[in-house]
């Protein structure tokens, strides 16, 4: 058993498997879910977990190069996210969903906020 970092084991399989250049979505609740990518489904209750919670922990197991938002993307999320992004690309919500369908993973969280949704780029730790 994992003493710290992701516990969850289907999550924690997903990200050993992605590379340089893989993109990830984490998503609240309501995202469409396309067909293909690899979905890893933490969805409890309503904001449970929570967008912050899973963005902040997948920031600390992987090494990313860029972000993707929805122009849309407001207020706390928006912010939490641009902490970690000097360089944030947005795209319409709609562009967002396209996007998604070409993710090597999708991290599916309990959230319950709107255009909670931000696709990385995951970088090379060399």
């Amino acid at each position: 058993m994992r003493r710290s970092g992701i516990l969850n084991r289907h999550l924690a399989g997903a990200l050993a498997e992605l590379g340089h250049g893989d993109e990830v979505l984490v998503c609240d609740a309501g995202m469409p879910i396309p067909n293909g990518p690899r979905v890893v489904d933490l969805a409890f209750r309503a904001g449970v977990p929570s967008f912050a919670e899973v963005f902040a922990g997948l920031v600390d197991e992987l090494v990313l190069e860029g972000a993707t938002v929805a122009e849309e993307l407001r207020g706390d999320h928006l912010a939490l996210v641009r902490r970690q992004f000097a360089n944030l690309d947005f795209v319409p919500h709609e562009r967002l969903k396209e996007l998604s369908a070409g993710a090597r993973l999708i991290v599916r969280t309990g959230e319950a906020s709107p255009y909670a949704n931000v696709l990385l780029r995951c970088g090379v730790f060399f």
